[in-house]
């Protein structure tokens, strides 16, 4: 297995391990604003999954600036992962059925065709993982 590959395991065992992704973006002023999100769902280190309100300040923005990052950490072994990319905000039927959970009613009122209930969609397009003091670059590939 080459270091790149390892790298990529020690990664995806970190996002395997952590429910909860910081997601950063541009803000209408260009300076970077994050928020703490439930990872809901992800397809390796490339596609990330979230649901939130389609009336937020953060889905506004990803409108007009879709670039972002996702950063996830573990604190007790001291490792952390980011990934830079793009995210899409998705109201299609399809996408916001593959997220609801039994208990989003609270706050989706209308249920899974909520106007206000939408998902995000981050695709990375490269990575850079911490761990021993050692930072490393790779390609999502």
């Amino acid at each position: 297995m080459s270091v790149e590959e390892e790298i990529k395991k020690a990664a995806l065992e970190l996002v395997s391990g952590t429910p909860i992704v910081m997601l950063g973006n541009n803000g209408p002023d260009g300076y970077p604003g994050i928020k703490a999100m439930i990872k809901m769902e992800n397809e390796g280190l490339r596609t990330f999954w979230f649901s939130t309100n389609t009336s937020s300040k953060r889905v506004g923005q990803l409108r007009k600036d879709g670039k972002a990052c996702v950063y996830l950490v573990d604190m007790k072994s001291w490792r952390g992962l980011m990934l830079l990319g793009e995210v899409e905000v998705l109201e299609d039927p399809a996408a916001k059925r593959r997220l609801w959970r039994d208990g989003f009613e609270k706050y989706y009122p209308k249920g899974v065709t909520d106007p206000d209930y939408c998902v995000l969609r981050f695709t990375a397009l490269r990575g850079n993982y911490y761990h021993n003091l050692h930072n490393s670059d790779f390609a999502i590939d």
